[in-house]
């Protein structure tokens, strides 16, 4: 049986409760607020351009994978319509960085900006479509190179007083011609010999940042005769893209042919 509206004093109908109902049964109010808003991935806002983070860093790595050199922050920038912020385009590629993590090219930065290579550990297995033997570099050559990289700037007089004997010509513009070395400057001294140094190339395809990530040399000044060539520095260049195959050189620095 349904209930009887009575009327109160206004003579508005009022209707009694159901039985075994108290004050606390009656639905609650629904508020006339609006539910908050979730809240979407913030886009990269910069001048008057909004682009949106994934579509960047997909653009970002497009550039990156068709380059067959490591591609630098102002060349990135020129992906976008607006100036991209050093810092804001540094997060974007170490978000890549982070994608790329597990596969089986990893992105790095070297000396001249950032490139895709392949991991050091997939190497083995690589070689076996490439069949040809990388460069060979004689010990000359090797030497040469390290007392440049370390004790840079250096003459030829400085290579040979370290090394003992004389340096061939053919040496110092082997190197050159691979663009390892190069002349940075003279000494201020009678004749004014050439000051060598190391390029930014030969940390490229070392897969160096720069001069301070070489392996440490503690003992060049104490026993130089017992210089450690970089040869376990040179492991990085046969994993590094596009690298140079070129005939190996013999002492006097000019390539043999086998």
């Amino acid at each position: 049986m349904s209930s009887q509206p009575k009327s109160d004093a206004s003579g508005a109908p009022e209707w009694d409760s159901p039985p075994g109902s108290t004050a606390s049964d009656t639905p609650p109010q629904i508020s006339a607020e609006p539910a908050p808003e979730v809240q979407a991935v913030p886009a990269l806002a910069f001048g008057a351009s909004v682009l949106d983070p994934t579509q960047a860093r997909r653009l970002i790595e497009a550039a990156l994978l068709s380059s067959s050199e490591p591609v630098g922050l102002a060349q990135l920038r020129k992906l976008f319509d607006q100036d991209m912020p050093t810092d804001l385009l540094r997060r974007l590629l170490e978000e890549l960085r982070d994608e790329w993590r597990d596969r089986g090219l990893e992105l790095v930065q070297v000396a001249t900006g950032w490139r895709f290579q392949t991991r050091a550990d997939t190497q083995s297995r690589l070689s076996r479509l490439n069949p040809e033997r990388p460069p060979r570099y004689s010990r000359a050559v090797m030497e040469t190179l390290a007392i440049v990289a370390y004790r840079q700037p250096v003459t030829r007089g400085d290579i040979e007083d370290i090394r003992g004997v004389a340096v061939s010509t053919q040496v110092l513009r082997a190197l050159e011609a691979r663009g390892w070395i190069d002349v940075i400057g003279h000494r201020e001294v009678p004749g004014r010999p050439e000051l060598f140094g190391t390029t930014r190339r030969m940390l490229d395809d070392l897969g160096l940042r720069s001069l301070q990530e070489l392996p440490p040399l503690a003992d060049l000044e104490a026993d130089p005769a017992s210089l450690p060539v970089l040869e376990d520095a040179l492991g990085p260049l046969e994993a590094a893209p596009e690298a140079p195959a070129a005939a190996p050189l013999n002492e006097s620095g000019s390539e043999s042919h086998e």
